[in-house]
């Protein structure tokens, strides 16, 4: 519905979350979180427009995370969430819609049934927000460690998002906010306090966990791992020839060679053979079946086209990918050379670590077609896990 929007916030560092990149890019349980984030709100019946806001120095990320996806173009944030969040209002301006939603991309196990819920919510009071009752003893303690007071945690509540706002309402208060040089509200409920509003609460969902912590992404994947018990192993063959040109494309990475190889798509054995093994693990066909190569509009398409689909139906299964090996049969061109940006390459079009993505080249010791360097072949076996059936 055009009348609903929702605003994904994505343009944090996430310092405390570790690693080598801002924690919403970052796989979690096989796909990017903000992939996951906005997966949900897109598929939403009753979401018409959603807006990631983003960092400066992250659209190549956000385009890698989220191929395939149609969110409105993402916009830059601010140096804080307030600003970043207004950055996104303020894009949907235009637009009007009635409500919208807040999210933070680092929520991405928020459900379609916390977002109705939201939006009901919002329709009834004008501000509401998903909470979840305080189930530990609350304290309050002096700078010395020395307990002062034990709260009443009765009105106490957890407070996640997305939070959810009559537009012009939440739009207004923002202004507001920056008018009068405010920008230290932690989240949109408090600044609709502070412009007047009046928030209600509705209940939040215990698995809507905020990832912030490199210990919250250990513990989200072994309890994710212990729930998917079901492993499944799946195995892809591919071959090609070669032909007159001047490259090959191999587990996606472009690779200066005396020929180039001839057959379906930018025929990439490494990922035909890689879609083919998931594929397989899910007992759904082979890459012919799905991307058949009597229909024209995949000729020279690219493979990652193909391992995206094969990885997406994973995760529509419920699943995740646990490993993926790829063996590339040749005498020439030399693999070595490109092997880590080949598993670079394929661990981000899988959304899985690079220690669980392996690349190994060997020749056929002169024998048969690789071996006359008529063509490449190459092997694959992927692991998946998905839930018991």
């Amino acid at each position: 519905m055009a009348g609903i929007a929702a605003v994904i916030v994505a343009a944090g560092r996430g310092l405390r979350a570790g690693a080598d990149m801002p924690k919403q890019f970052r796989p979690i349980l096989g796909a990017p979180m903000i992939r996951q984030s906005l997966v949900m709100f897109l598929e939403h019946p009753n979401v018409g427009f959603v807006q990631p806001v983003i960092g400066r120095d992250d659209v190549d990320l956000f385009q890698s995370s989220t191929a395939g996806l149609q969110p409105l173009p993402p916009v830059f944030g601010g140096a804080t969430r307030q600003a970043s969040v207004r950055a996104g209002l303020e894009a949907l301006a235009a637009r009007a819609p009635e409500i919208v939603l807040i999210h933070d991309a680092a929520r991405p196990f928020a459900s379609a049934g916390l977002a109705s819920r939201a939006i009901d919510a919002a329709r009834q009071s004008g501000a509401a927000i998903p909470a979840l009752p305080v189930t530990d003893t609350v304290k309050s303690v002096d700078a010395g460690n020395r307990v002062t007071g034990t709260l009443d945690r009765a009105s106490l509540r957890l407070v996640q998002t997305p939070q959810a706002f009559a537009f012009a309402l939440l739009l207004a208060a923002h202004r507001k906010a920056a008018a009068a040089g405010r920008d230290d509200f932690t989240d949109d409920a408090a600044l609709a306090e502070w412009a007047g509003a009046t928030v209600t609460v509705f209940p939040g969902e215990a698995g809507n966990i905020k990832i912030t912590t490199p210990d919250d992404f250990t513990r989200v994947q072994a309890a994710s791992f212990a729930a998917l018990g079901d492993v499944r192993t799946g195995s892809g063959i591919d071959v090609h020839a070669f032909a007159p040109g001047d490259h090959v494309t191999l587990g996606g990475v472009r690779i200066p060679h005396t020929h180039a190889l001839t057959g379906h798509s930018d025929a990439d054995v490494a990922l035909h053979a890689l879609t083919d093994a998931l594929l397989g693990a899910l007992a759904e066909g082979d890459i012919g079946v799905h991307f058949p190569p009597s229909d024209p509009q995949w000729r020279g398409a690219p493979s990652d086209r193909f391992l995206r689909f094969a990885v997406e139906r994973v995760a529509a299964r419920g699943g995740r990918i646990a490993h993926l090996d790829v063996n590339i049969v040749c005498e020439a061109p030399r693999i070595g050379p490109h092997r880590d940006r080949m598993r670079e390459t394929i661990a981000r079009l899988a959304g899985v670590a690079l220690d669980r993505v392996a690349i190994k080249a060997t020749t056929s010791e002169k024998l048969g077609f690789t071996g006359r360097g008529e063509g490449i072949a190459a092997y694959a076996t992927a692991t998946i896990r998905l839930p018991w059936s």
